[in-house]
């Protein structure tokens, strides 16, 4: 366990609150068919539903505690069948809320047992079998039993093209609000994944574009509301933005940033040689959350930053004004929003083989049209999607191709901060290979300093 102590201080809080509950180590075995040994516990819960009832039920402890939440099931006797609703399915896994928005230090496993009271009290999960009915339960009980104590058949696997499910092209997408339905559909179209999860984190049943992903059922894409489907994902998309009531932009960003602290650790977990890519706003400090939060290398989370724009640039270079040879060295760089420039790559740049301040200039009037041009294009769900789509098919395709998109820039044009920025970098399966260099231009590196100045300084008041 990573975080022994913090996990022993808080089971020894859950033993003395509920002295019935009975500790020990078993294997889990996750949806995947991976196994782990697990810390756990099972004993009852007093529920008040007309009458008073003991609820037995067992929580799996992740070896990432307390910045994971548990995982929950009921644990009903061979009389007790279980009643599939708004919170428990038809395997007797439990969903709730407090689940779903998971935070250390705020959440905590006697919070998390008061809510499942609160829920069940609502609507009871459990109910009494007939004999007949009752005999039917233990079969199933038995084969639960197998799956959390790690005894199922490993040859039941699901299998693709003869490899086992670790071996595929699996993305998730967290988020299922427009962006994170756009870039499923855009993974999808792509072609570039054996599987796609979308992990909806929303609370409640799943509802507008998830229920009408559901009702169509594009092949190869899963809608879970559980983090473990994630598991051993290549890619890991984060689309999720706090819908909350704040007032300033620094309160957005600290709503983001709290919810990336249930989400990033879970993530990491499941999927810990991951690409993360970023899309949530703002992509610049949201992509160095999640670095911190993740622990991985900084080559494997990366922001969709200033990908789309670049692709839009170098398209508008190359048709709409015919500078072909221009646009094959051209990228939109540093801040998403008002505060991006156009640069160029040092090592093949137009003004490197044409001698001659004219040349210069001419480029100049050319890239400043392009980006004019460039201002009046938003970024709508879909065309994100797109883009998203298109990095995920370079890291998985391991295609060594280079896009702008948000890196750790310290070290960067005299940048000496932990910043994330957009600069041109070949991507492959593991994350950034090796970052562009750029052309030595002094204007654009002032203009990527200031935004390194104010990114830190926004990132310095964050509570992370």
């Amino acid at each position: 366990y990573k975080f022994r102590d913090l996990t022993i201080e808080e089971l020894k809080n859950v033993s003395k609150t509920y002295p019935n509950f009975t500790f020990s180590m078993n294997t889990y075995t996750f949806k995947d068919g991976s196994q782990k040994d697990l810390l756990n516990f099972s004993g009852t819960v007093p529920v008040k539903y007309g009458s008073s009832y003991n609820i037995p039920i067992q929580l799996w402890i992740l070896d990432s505690h307390p910045f994971a939440p548990p995982i929950c099931f009921l644990k009903p006797t061979a009389n007790m069948g279980i009643s599939v609703g708004k919170h428990v399915d038809a395997h007797g896994r439990i969903y709730l809320p407090y689940l779903q928005n998971w935070s250390h230090p705020k959440s905590t496993v006697i919070g998390l047992i008061k809510e499942m009271i609160a829920k069940f009290e609502e609507e009871l999960p459990l109910y009494s079998l007939s004999s007949s009915d009752a005999a039917r339960q233990s079969e199933l009980l038995s084969y639960i039993a197998k799956i959390t104590e790690g005894e199922t058949d490993m040859k039941s696997r699901s299998k693709i093209g003869g490899k086992n499910e670790g071996c595929f092209n699996k993305i998730t997408v967290v988020g299922a609000g427009d962006l994170g339905i756009a870039c499923v559909l855009a993974v999808a179209a792509k072609g570039v994944a054996d599987r796609v999860i979308l992990l909806d984190l929303s609370e409640g049943a799943a509802k507008g574009g998830t229920m009408d992903l559901e009702i169509f059922a594009l092949p190869n894409v899963e809608i879970s509301r559980d983090f473990s489907a994630s598991a051993d994902s290549k890619v890991v998309v984060v689309t999720v933005n706090s819908l909350g009531n704040a007032q300033t932009y620094l309160d957005v960003i600290q709503s983001n940033v709290d919810l990336f602290k249930g989400i990033i650790p879970a993530i990491s977990h499941y999927s810990q040689n991951a690409v993360l890519l970023v899309a949530s706003h703002p992509v610049e400090i949201m992509t160095y959350v999640a670095w911190k939060l993740s622990v991985f290398p900084k080559s494997r989370v990366i922001g969709v930053g200033a990908n789309l724009d670049s692709e839009r640039f170098q398209y508008i270079l190359t048709n709409l004004l015919k500078a072909e040879v221009l646009a094959k060295d051209a990228w939109v760089i540093g801040e998403q929003g008002e505060d991006k420039v156009s640069s160029w790559t040092s090592y093949n740049s137009v003004a490197n083989q044409m001698e001659g301040m004219a040349a210069r200039n001419s480029r100049e009037k050319v890239a400043n049209r392009a980006m004019e041009i460039l201002k009046g294009k938003g970024q709508r769900s879909w065309s994100v999607g797109l883009s998203v789509a298109d990095l995920t098919d370079s890291i998985l395709k391991d295609k060594r191709k280079v896009h702008s998109i948000s890196t750790l820039a310290k070290g960067c044009c005299n940048i000496n901060s932990e910043v994330f920025l957009s600069l041109p970098c070949i991507l492959g399966t593991r994350g950034v290979i090796e970052m562009t260099k750029l052309e030595e231009d002094p204007l654009v590196q002032e203009k990527l300093q200031s935004s390194a100045e104010s990114i830190h300084d926004l990132q310095q008041q964050l509570k992370l």
